[in-house]
């Protein structure tokens, strides 16, 4: 009983430290603070691709930078917007905060970079519901 008893504090101990630990991914890395799957805006036009990764990582952005003067944190918000179009990036807004032809390329330049059509979202969403199929995330 009493082995018992000792066995079962020992584990949830080390159950209680492992918790407290940050997220540590299976390969060893930290889990990232963003998410790390591709925003994909479908409203106005299908589709835009949004990678925080590169905005992240690449541009050196943090999530302060972007949220919530520019977008707000809640998921699909900034797309039911009246003024979330293009215009609206070229004067400034959204997008447009950075993509200004200075500080990043302009809006009205490398569409495709973005813009990834109704055909990239169908190969997107088609890679991704293979992959949770699979059981892959």
């Amino acid at each position: 009983m009493k082995k018992s008893l000792l066995l079962i504090t020992i584990f949830l101990t080390l159950g209680l430290i492992l918790h407290a630990l940050p997220s540590v991914g299976q390969d060893g890395e930290e889990e990232a603070e963003y998410p790390t799957y591709p925003i994909i805006f479908t409203k106005p036009l299908k589709a835009v691709l949004f990678d925080h990764k590169i905005h992240v990582e690449e541009a050196g952005l943090s999530c302060e930078d972007c949220h919530e003067e520019v977008f707000p944190m809640e998921a699909g918000a900034t797309q039911e917007n009246e003024d979330f179009n293009m215009e609206s990036l070229y004067n400034g807004n959204y997008c447009g905060t950075c993509h200004d032809g200075e500080t990043a390329f302009a809006s009205n330049t490398r569409c495709a970079t973005c813009h990834i059509g109704v055909m990239g979202w169908k190969r997107l969403t088609q890679k991704t519901e293979e992959a949770e199929e699979k059981g892959e995330h």
